[in-house]
């Protein structure tokens, strides 16, 4: 069995560890940041994952998103929040990034949907959870990472 699988989005094909559940625009990301060689703050990613799981909440009780797949979303965002063993390691893009921090909230994105679609495969629905759809609905890709930045310490669970 290989290491790697080949995805796809918009800017083309990568290839990406067959044991990562983030996809092309993560090693994307990884490939074109090699900066610091320091991953963003976990208290950051877990602000993140906590916005990403009220958005999938609120999505689900205002009928915008079908709440199987809300459920899984947030069912994967309480397990990253929580520390599973599948979610380490799973956030490698370095702290120094240009932008307003989209390849992190990509990150994220990717990962919650990967998560999200292992566990409707497992209740026998189909993969629905688009990393750049689902997960990250109704949030702006450029304002989210910036709203999490000035709260990481104030969001609980």
């Amino acid at each position: 069995m290989p290491d790697t699988r080949i995805e796809k989005d918009s800017l083309g094909e990568m290839e990406v560890s067959t044991n990562a559940y983030y996809g092309a625009q993560t090693a994307r990301a990884i490939q074109n940041f090699p900066i610091s060689g320091e991953p963003m703050p976990w208290e950051f990613i877990r602000a993140h994952v906590l916005l990403k799981k009220a958005a999938a909440t609120v999505n689900r009780d205002l009928g915008l998103l079908q709440p199987e797949i809300a459920n899984a979303i947030i069912q994967a965002a309480d397990e990253v929040i929580a520390g599973a063993d599948w979610s380490k390691g799973q956030f490698p893009v370095d702290i120094y990034q240009t932008g307003s921090g989209t390849s992190t909230n990509m990150n994220v994105n990717e990962v919650l949907a990967t998560r999200a679609n292992e566990i409707l495969a497992t209740k026998g629905a189909a993969h629905k959870g688009a990393p750049d759809g689902n997960p990250g609905l109704s949030l702006s890709p450029f304002k989210a990472p910036s709203f999490t930045a000035n709260r990481p310490r104030t969001i609980s669970p």
